[in-house]
């Protein structure tokens, strides 16, 4: 089982570059961002934990952007994986995206790996010319066109929301195929999705004990004939040795535990102690 941290990104406090040096001086495997262009002031969509219009943390409204914060955390790290929980690809260009984490993989040695979610603010989709109702499709078109820039020599790709003819894109990245995983709630319908044309999935804030839909989501892998199994990637919010062996023999890959929206001295402390508790931990090798 291997280890993360997640940083909700912020205009204030820790910067992404010293939280991903940190964590990668700590030995921390994996270091996550969120993304969010904007939130709309007036919306329609209901947040997933608060069940309305409230939000349950001010940092929706103040997430710096990904890839740039990802990039400074490259520069400053050389070991670390650096990755999105959750990125929104859909509200990008996809051919101006499929070149940024290209671009990233390229200077950062092969780290990048993209944690993507359908989007729960409908209204922010919306903004961004993307139906809520048709997420998942554009989800889906955005990847494949990516992996086809990705790999490609002479890409292309037709769709309903992409679509461009035989193109060159370089850099290619330097892993022969970018992970993908998808944050989103754990059911059937996710999935299938995953089984399709992810690689694994990162667990919501609300699933607490994740080990009954990961037996699901390995059901509906070996269903689509896909070999091997997802990664899983889990959040957390306190070290336990018992849970997370129960995590662990239920297929969970990885735990991520969020920093606290506090001065980088106190986030450093933090960092500190989880090192410390994660060190303190049996090895749940599968």
């Amino acid at each position: 089982m291997r280890y993360g941290i997640v940083l909700f990104t912020s205009d204030r406090g820790i910067t992404p570059a010293a939280a991903a040096k940190a964590a990668e001086e700590r030995g921390f495997h994996s270091f996550f961002v969120p993304e969010h262009t904007h939130i709309p002031v007036k919306r329609d969509a209901a947040h997933p934990l608060t069940g309305g219009a409230e939000l349950p943390d001010d940092r929706y409204t103040r997430t710096l952007d990904p890839w740039v914060s990802l990039g400074t955390a490259a520069a400053v790290t050389s070991r670390i994986e650096l990755s999105t929980a959750v990125a929104l690809p859909v509200e990008s260009d996809p051919i101006t995206l499929a070149k940024a984490i290209a671009t990233l993989d390229h200077l950062s040695g092969g780290r990048v790996t993209l944690g993507a979610g359908f989007g729960w603010n409908t209204d922010e989709l919306a903004d961004h010319g993307i139906p809520g109702n048709k997420r998942r499709t554009a989800l889906r078109e955005y990847v494949e066109a990516m992996r086809a820039l990705w790999t490609q020599e002479e890409a292309s790709y037709s769709g309903d929301f992409v679509s461009f003819g035989p193109s060159w894109a370089w850099p290619k990245p330097v892993q022969a195929h970018v992970p993908v995983l998808i944050g989103a709630g754990g059911t059937e319908k996710t999935f299938k999705w995953i089984a399709r044309s992810g690689d694994g999935w990162i667990t919501t804030p609300a699933e607490t004990d994740p080990t009954g839909a990961v037996s699901l989501l390995m059901k509906c892998w070996q269903d689509a004939g896909r070999e091997g199994v997802p990664r899983v990637v889990a959040l957390d919010f306190r070290p336990d040795a018992e849970k997370l062996a129960h995590w662990a023999a239920a297929g969970v890959t990885d735990v991520l535990y969020g920093l606290p929206d506090k001065s980088e001295d106190e986030v450093l402390a933090y960092l500190d102690r989880l090192a410390a508790k994660i060190a303190a931990l049996p090895d749940f090798s599968r």
